[in-house]
Protein backbone atom coordinates (compact mmCIF):
# COMPACT_ATOMS: atom_id res chain seq x y z
CA UNK A 1 0.00 0.00 0.00
CA UNK A 2 1.36 3.68 -1.08
CA UNK A 3 1.73 6.47 0.89
CA UNK A 4 -1.22 9.18 0.73
CA UNK A 5 -0.04 11.94 -1.33
CA UNK A 6 -1.61 15.14 -1.51
CA UNK A 7 -2.70 18.15 -3.33
CA UNK A 8 0.23 20.29 -3.27
CA UNK A 9 2.23 17.38 -4.48
CA UNK A 10 -0.05 17.21 -7.25
CA UNK A 11 0.03 21.27 -8.37
CA UNK A 12 3.87 21.37 -7.70
CA UNK A 13 4.03 17.64 -10.67
CA UNK A 14 1.87 19.68 -13.17
CA UNK A 15 4.01 22.80 -12.61
CA UNK A 16 7.40 21.00 -13.68
CA UNK A 17 5.98 19.42 -15.99
CA UNK A 18 4.52 22.08 -17.52
CA UNK A 19 7.36 24.25 -16.60
CA UNK A 20 10.21 21.55 -17.14
CA UNK A 21 12.58 22.58 -14.77
CA UNK A 22 12.32 22.65 -10.50
CA UNK A 23 13.98 26.10 -10.37
CA UNK A 24 11.64 27.73 -12.25
CA UNK A 25 8.92 25.95 -9.96
CA UNK A 26 10.59 26.78 -6.47
CA UNK A 27 10.75 30.34 -7.69
CA UNK A 28 7.40 31.02 -8.81
CA UNK A 29 6.86 29.08 -5.26
CA UNK A 30 8.99 31.08 -3.10
CA UNK A 31 10.49 27.46 -1.93
CA UNK A 32 14.00 25.88 -2.17
CA UNK A 33 14.78 24.00 -4.97
CA UNK A 34 15.24 20.74 -2.61
CA UNK A 35 11.70 21.19 -1.48
CA UNK A 36 10.68 21.60 -4.63
CA UNK A 37 12.40 18.11 -5.81
CA UNK A 38 11.52 16.45 -2.81
CA UNK A 39 8.18 17.12 -2.87
CA UNK A 40 8.13 15.36 -6.86
CA UNK A 41 10.39 12.65 -4.88
CA UNK A 42 7.54 11.64 -1.98
CA UNK A 43 4.65 11.93 -4.59
CA UNK A 44 6.57 9.52 -7.01
CA UNK A 45 7.12 7.09 -3.84
CA UNK A 46 3.65 7.48 -2.76
CA UNK A 47 2.44 6.40 -6.62
CA UNK A 48 5.29 3.83 -6.80
CA UNK A 49 6.16 5.47 -10.07
CA UNK A 50 9.47 8.17 -11.71
CA UNK A 51 7.40 10.37 -13.25
CA UNK A 52 10.41 12.32 -14.31
CA UNK A 53 13.88 11.51 -16.00
CA UNK A 54 16.97 13.37 -14.07
CA UNK A 55 19.79 13.57 -15.91
CA UNK A 56 22.30 15.99 -14.62
CA UNK A 57 22.74 19.82 -15.96
CA UNK A 58 19.36 18.66 -18.20
CA UNK A 59 15.36 19.81 -17.64
CA UNK A 60 13.27 17.16 -16.04
CA UNK A 61 11.77 15.06 -18.76
CA UNK A 62 8.36 13.25 -18.39
CA UNK A 63 8.91 9.82 -18.37
CA UNK A 64 6.19 7.54 -20.01
CA UNK A 65 4.23 7.14 -16.98
CA UNK A 66 4.62 10.76 -16.23
CA UNK A 67 3.03 11.05 -19.57
CA UNK A 68 0.29 9.04 -19.03
CA UNK A 69 -0.29 10.74 -15.48
CA UNK A 70 -0.20 14.55 -16.61
CA UNK A 71 -3.91 14.62 -18.03
CA UNK A 72 -5.56 12.61 -15.07
CA UNK A 73 -3.55 15.04 -12.47
CA UNK A 74 -4.73 17.93 -14.53
CA UNK A 75 -8.61 16.92 -14.15
CA UNK A 76 -7.86 16.38 -10.67
CA UNK A 77 -7.08 20.02 -10.05
CA UNK A 78 -10.11 20.95 -12.79
CA UNK A 79 -12.46 18.86 -10.54
CA UNK A 80 -11.02 20.66 -7.07
CA UNK A 81 -11.58 23.77 -9.00
CA UNK A 82 -15.17 22.32 -9.51
CA UNK A 83 -15.65 22.27 -6.36
CA UNK A 84 -14.22 24.94 -4.76
CA UNK A 85 -16.79 27.10 -6.94
CA UNK A 86 -19.70 24.95 -5.51
CA UNK A 87 -19.00 25.32 -2.42
CA UNK A 88 -18.69 29.44 -2.85
CA UNK A 89 -21.77 29.00 -4.70
CA UNK A 90 -23.67 27.24 -2.27
CA UNK A 91 -22.21 30.24 0.77
CA UNK A 92 -23.42 32.60 -1.42
CA UNK A 93 -26.72 31.44 -1.52
CA UNK A 94 -26.91 30.45 -5.22
CA UNK A 95 -27.75 27.06 -6.15
CA UNK A 96 -25.90 23.90 -6.81
CA UNK A 97 -28.53 22.26 -9.24
CA UNK A 98 -31.77 23.85 -11.04
CA UNK A 99 -34.56 21.50 -11.65
CA UNK A 100 -36.46 22.91 -14.41
CA UNK A 101 -40.24 21.11 -15.25
CA UNK A 102 -41.76 22.80 -18.16
CA UNK A 103 -44.88 22.35 -20.12
CA UNK A 104 -44.14 20.61 -23.66
CA UNK A 105 -45.99 22.81 -25.60
CA UNK A 106 -43.83 25.95 -24.44
CA UNK A 107 -42.14 27.77 -26.87
CA UNK A 108 -39.00 26.05 -27.52
CA UNK A 109 -37.04 29.19 -28.91
CA UNK A 110 -37.22 31.34 -25.61
CA UNK A 111 -36.70 28.43 -23.56
CA UNK A 112 -33.39 27.51 -25.28
CA UNK A 113 -31.99 31.27 -25.26
CA UNK A 114 -32.83 32.07 -21.77
CA UNK A 115 -30.62 28.31 -21.29
CA UNK A 116 -27.91 29.73 -23.59
CA UNK A 117 -27.22 32.96 -21.38
CA UNK A 118 -27.59 30.63 -17.76
CA UNK A 119 -24.88 28.76 -18.96
CA UNK A 120 -22.57 31.78 -19.62
CA UNK A 121 -23.86 33.58 -16.39
CA UNK A 122 -23.69 30.46 -14.32
CA UNK A 123 -21.46 28.02 -15.76
CA UNK A 124 -21.11 25.75 -12.45
CA UNK A 125 -25.18 25.04 -12.59
CA UNK A 126 -26.11 22.19 -12.85
CA UNK A 127 -29.17 22.25 -15.00
CA UNK A 128 -31.95 19.41 -15.64
CA UNK A 129 -35.16 20.06 -18.08
CA UNK A 130 -37.94 17.42 -17.94
CA UNK A 131 -40.79 18.56 -20.35
CA UNK A 132 -44.18 17.03 -19.63
CA UNK A 133 -47.73 16.84 -20.98
CA UNK A 134 -50.41 19.64 -19.10
CA UNK A 135 -50.37 18.35 -15.67
CA UNK A 136 -47.34 16.79 -15.38
CA UNK A 137 -45.01 20.52 -14.40
CA UNK A 138 -47.41 21.22 -11.42
CA UNK A 139 -47.00 17.64 -9.99
CA UNK A 140 -43.12 17.67 -10.30
CA UNK A 141 -43.50 21.06 -8.38
CA UNK A 142 -45.78 19.32 -5.49
CA UNK A 143 -43.81 16.34 -5.27
CA UNK A 144 -40.03 18.56 -4.74
CA UNK A 145 -39.10 16.54 -8.51
CA UNK A 146 -38.67 20.12 -9.78
CA UNK A 147 -37.29 23.29 -8.68
CA UNK A 148 -39.13 25.93 -11.07
CA UNK A 149 -41.98 25.35 -13.59
CA UNK A 150 -42.93 27.28 -16.93
CA UNK A 151 -46.43 25.99 -17.60
CA UNK A 152 -49.79 27.55 -19.02
CA UNK A 153 -52.19 29.06 -16.28
CA UNK A 154 -55.13 27.19 -15.50
CA UNK A 155 -58.10 27.33 -13.72
CA UNK A 156 -57.44 24.71 -11.09
CA UNK A 157 -53.93 25.87 -10.17
CA UNK A 158 -52.57 23.92 -6.82
CA UNK A 159 -52.86 26.26 -3.66
CA UNK A 160 -49.10 25.57 -2.34
CA UNK A 161 -47.57 26.78 -5.62
CA UNK A 162 -46.45 30.84 -5.84
CA UNK A 163 -46.94 32.07 -9.95
CA UNK A 164 -46.17 34.92 -11.85
CA UNK A 165 -47.36 35.60 -15.31
CA UNK A 166 -44.30 36.23 -17.62
CA UNK A 167 -45.95 36.57 -21.10
CA UNK A 168 -49.04 34.71 -23.42
CA UNK A 169 -49.27 32.59 -26.43
CA UNK A 170 -51.80 33.28 -29.23
CA UNK A 171 -53.90 30.61 -30.07
CA UNK A 172 -55.69 30.40 -33.41
CA UNK A 173 -57.79 28.14 -35.59
CA UNK A 174 -56.49 25.59 -38.12
CA UNK A 175 -57.37 23.03 -39.81
CA UNK A 176 -55.23 20.79 -42.65
CA UNK A 177 -54.64 22.18 -45.97
CA UNK A 178 -57.07 19.72 -47.60
CA UNK A 179 -59.34 19.72 -45.66
CA UNK A 180 -62.81 20.98 -46.25
CA UNK A 181 -63.14 23.92 -43.95
CA UNK A 182 -59.55 25.52 -45.85
CA UNK A 183 -62.13 26.51 -48.54
CA UNK A 184 -63.75 28.98 -46.91
CA UNK A 185 -62.29 32.86 -46.17
CA UNK A 186 -63.81 32.70 -43.07
CA UNK A 187 -65.75 30.28 -40.36
CA UNK A 188 -68.40 30.88 -38.33
CA UNK A 189 -69.38 28.26 -35.09
CA UNK A 190 -72.08 26.48 -37.45
CA UNK A 191 -69.74 25.45 -40.07
CA UNK A 192 -67.07 24.84 -37.22
CA UNK A 193 -69.54 22.69 -35.54
CA UNK A 194 -69.91 20.47 -38.82
CA UNK A 195 -66.60 19.19 -38.65
CA UNK A 196 -64.71 17.07 -36.08
CA UNK A 197 -62.63 18.75 -33.22
CA UNK A 198 -59.80 18.58 -31.89
CA UNK A 199 -58.83 19.15 -28.00
CA UNK A 200 -56.42 19.38 -25.61
CA UNK A 201 -57.60 16.73 -22.70
CA UNK A 202 -58.63 16.68 -19.77
CA UNK A 203 -62.25 18.61 -20.41
CA UNK A 204 -61.54 19.70 -16.53
CA UNK A 205 -58.13 20.73 -17.23
CA UNK A 206 -59.40 24.07 -16.72
CA UNK A 207 -57.16 25.11 -19.84
CA UNK A 208 -59.24 28.01 -22.36
CA UNK A 209 -60.26 26.43 -25.19
CA UNK A 210 -61.15 23.32 -23.46
CA UNK A 211 -64.75 23.23 -24.42
CA UNK A 212 -66.38 21.86 -27.51
CA UNK A 213 -68.20 23.72 -30.30
CA UNK A 214 -68.60 20.65 -32.33
CA UNK A 215 -70.52 17.53 -31.21
CA UNK A 216 -68.02 15.53 -32.45
CA UNK A 217 -64.59 15.58 -30.71
CA UNK A 218 -61.72 13.86 -30.38
CA UNK A 219 -58.66 14.42 -27.69
CA UNK A 220 -55.19 14.46 -26.85
CA UNK A 221 -52.94 15.66 -24.09
CA UNK A 222 -50.47 17.24 -26.00
CA UNK A 223 -50.85 20.35 -28.83
CA UNK A 224 -47.99 18.41 -30.72
CA UNK A 225 -50.22 15.33 -30.89
CA UNK A 226 -53.58 17.45 -31.57
CA UNK A 227 -51.22 18.75 -34.67
CA UNK A 228 -49.89 15.59 -35.84
CA UNK A 229 -53.60 14.25 -35.99
CA UNK A 230 -54.26 17.90 -37.48
CA UNK A 231 -52.53 17.56 -40.29
CA UNK A 232 -53.91 13.95 -41.65
CA UNK A 233 -57.11 15.68 -41.79
CA UNK A 234 -58.63 14.40 -38.47
CA UNK A 235 -60.24 17.05 -37.38
CA UNK A 236 -60.06 21.50 -37.08
CA UNK A 237 -58.33 22.61 -33.65
CA UNK A 238 -57.15 25.77 -31.80
CA UNK A 239 -53.38 25.40 -31.22
CA UNK A 240 -50.96 27.85 -29.91
CA UNK A 241 -49.61 30.06 -32.60
CA UNK A 242 -45.90 28.57 -31.99
CA UNK A 243 -47.21 25.05 -32.44
CA UNK A 244 -48.34 26.15 -35.93
CA UNK A 245 -45.20 28.13 -36.97
CA UNK A 246 -43.29 24.42 -36.37
CA UNK A 247 -40.94 24.23 -38.92
CA UNK A 248 -41.87 20.94 -39.57
CA UNK A 249 -45.77 21.79 -40.25
CA UNK A 250 -45.44 24.59 -42.65
CA UNK A 251 -46.82 24.35 -45.34
CA UNK A 252 -49.29 21.82 -43.82
CA UNK A 253 -52.20 23.69 -41.93
CA UNK A 254 -54.04 26.65 -42.98
CA UNK A 255 -55.04 29.59 -40.06
CA UNK A 256 -59.01 29.95 -40.03
CA UNK A 257 -60.34 33.47 -40.09
CA UNK A 258 -62.91 32.95 -37.34
CA UNK A 259 -65.48 34.81 -35.06
CA UNK A 260 -64.27 32.63 -31.64
CA UNK A 261 -60.81 31.70 -30.53
CA UNK A 262 -59.69 30.68 -27.32
CA UNK A 263 -58.19 33.55 -25.16
CA UNK A 264 -54.48 33.67 -25.21
CA UNK A 265 -52.37 31.03 -23.43
CA UNK A 266 -51.11 32.97 -20.32
CA UNK A 267 -46.96 31.61 -19.56
CA UNK A 268 -46.26 31.28 -15.88
CA UNK A 269 -43.53 30.31 -13.63
CA UNK A 270 -44.31 28.52 -10.77
CA UNK A 271 -42.62 27.59 -7.96
CA UNK A 272 -43.14 25.74 -4.35
CA UNK A 273 -43.76 29.01 -1.58
CA UNK A 274 -42.24 26.97 0.87
CA UNK A 275 -38.89 26.75 -1.02
CA UNK A 276 -38.23 30.35 -2.72
CA UNK A 277 -36.22 30.77 -5.91
CA UNK A 278 -32.29 31.05 -5.51
CA UNK A 279 -30.86 34.21 -8.11
CA UNK A 280 -29.97 32.04 -11.00
CA UNK A 281 -33.67 30.30 -11.17
CA UNK A 282 -34.90 34.52 -10.56
CA UNK A 283 -32.41 35.20 -13.49
CA UNK A 284 -33.58 32.12 -15.63
CA UNK A 285 -37.30 33.10 -15.20
CA UNK A 286 -36.37 37.16 -15.99
CA UNK A 287 -34.86 36.17 -19.11
CA UNK A 288 -37.32 33.50 -19.96
CA UNK A 289 -39.99 36.75 -19.78
CA UNK A 290 -37.65 38.53 -22.57
CA UNK A 291 -37.50 36.30 -25.00
CA UNK A 292 -41.19 35.13 -24.65
CA UNK A 293 -42.08 38.40 -25.50
CA UNK A 294 -39.65 38.94 -28.73
CA UNK A 295 -41.81 36.20 -29.87
CA UNK A 296 -45.12 37.94 -29.47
Amino acid sequence: MHGQWNLEQLRTFVRVAELRSFSAVAREQRKAQSAVSNAIALFEADLGVTLFERSSGRQPRLTDAGQALLEEARELLRQCERLDGRAQALMRGQEAQLRLAQDEAMPFQPVLDSLDELAVQYPLLEIQVASGAQGDVARKLLERRADLGLMFHHEHMPAALERQALGSVEMVTVCAVHHPLAQLASVNRQQLAQHRQLLITPQQSGYPGGEPISPQIWRADSFYVMAEMLMRGLGWAWLPRHVVQYPAYQQQMVELASEWRPPALVVELAWRRDEPLGPAARWLAERFAVHLCAIG
